[in-house]
């Protein structure tokens, strides 16, 4: 099938963060669409992890180089080998309790990490779209309840949280101090909601430690089963990014800015209402909530994604329940199969994106 315009077939394309949850899903659905891909990170941070089981380094089918986007030297070999038309900055310390333990890791990575890609972006020849991926968690959160849009104040309490939203301030300066001119890349940055989907085996997420727990018999424990986040799954924050995308490499000046792509409003649900239709999928899962003590993390988080539906054209196309399905199915396949059922659930998300008529799949 083809969608997005098909502007993806023979692209050059630079993933940052490629080895990672979203990265991995990102490298595999771009091969798809016929591009060509290289991509730059660490090594895996977990075994298994969604990148090895995906086999795209062993197939040739993606250009890996690894590095660490808070060395200038391994950003700009990586645009050396790459040459991009189009750079997917995803590469970050992802973990709001991993950035308590080490706060430095997260400023450097995500922000510095950022300003190098980006200075990158300046310096190389050839690049003429940036989608750089941060968080819901930019913003200064109220506990409102009602939704965050773009304009919104930027802020953060934890490190990471924190030094996404100084990502983002990173890009805007960039966006203003050297590509405003003509001719320069068009820069735009990307916040999604709490992303699910198979192939996460990180720590102190709710589904990756909800497979741990299934896999050796124990009970999930949960920290704030009240806590309300905008869940997502991953291929529907993926279809915005890749849209954004499209977007900025056709020359659309307007939509170099920052862009929500979070859920409908219905699938703003608590931990502990996912985990009751997780059950359904997943008879084995049990949980119960934890009495130790814990850092500070927002307990109502809302993203508005209003601009993006009505300027974009993008919308989700997975209702949580589809999204809980597919998760629960990806995680009980086979580990040999578990490559084939991210192939196949690529496949049948742009399937479902056709029926519903979404513009990327008819653009």
């Amino acid at each position: 099938m083809k969608c997005f315009g098909d502007i993806y077939r023979g692209c050059r394309v630079l993933v940052t963060g490629h080895t990672g949850f979203k990265g991995s899903w990102l490298a595999q659905w771009l091969h798809m669409l016929g591009a060509q891909v290289t991509g730059l990170a660490l090594p895996p941070a977990t075994a298994p992890n969604h990148w090895g089981l995906l086999g795209l380094d062993r197939s040739a089918a993606c250009n890996d180089l690894r590095g660490d986007v808070s060395d200038i030297a391994a950003v700009d070999a990586a645009f050396v080998q790459g040459q991009p038309e189009i750079v997917f900055h995803l590469a970050a310390q992802p973990l709001v309790r991993a950035s308590y333990r080490d706060p430095l890791e997260s400023w450097s990575t995500n922000v510095m990490g950022t300003a190098n890609v980006l200075d990158a972006c300046r310096r190389h020849p050839g690049v003429r779209a940036v989608v750089a991926v941060t968080t819901d968690k930019v913003y200064a959160n109220q506990e409102w309840s009602w939704g965050y849009r773009e304009a919104d104040r930027l802020g953060g309490h934890d490190p990471y949280s924190a030094s996404k939203a100084g990502a983002e301030l990173v890009a805007a300066s960039y966006r203003q101090s050297f590509f405003a001119q003509t001719g320069a890349p068009l820069l735009a940055t990307a916040r999604a909601g709490n992303v699910i989907g198979g192939g996460d085996w990180s720590e102190d997420r709710l589904i990756p430690d909800l497979v741990r727990a299934v896999s050796r018999g124990e009970l999930l424990e949960i920290r704030s089963p009240g806590a309300t986040r905008p869940w997502q799954h991953v291929l529907d924050c993926l279809s915005g990014y890749l849209l954004l995308g499209q977007r900025l490499l056709q020359g659309d000046a307007d939509c170099a800015d920052a862009w929500n792509f979070g859920p409908s409003e219905a699938d703003n649900r608590t931990v502990e209402s996912v985990l009751g239709a997780m059950q359904s999928h997943w008879p084995a899962l049990d949980w119960h909530v934890s009495a130790a003590p814990r850092p500070h993390e927002a307990n109502l988080l809302y993203l508005d994604s209003a601009r993006a539906r009505g300027k974009l054209g993008w919308r989700p196309v997975w209702q949580l329940e589809q999204a809980l399905a597919a998760t629960a199915s990806w995680y009980q396949a086979p580990q040999g199969d578990m490559a084939n059922m991210t192939w196949r659930q690529i496949d049948a998300y742009m399937t479902a994106a056709a029926v519903a008529g979404v513009r990327w799949m008819t653009s």
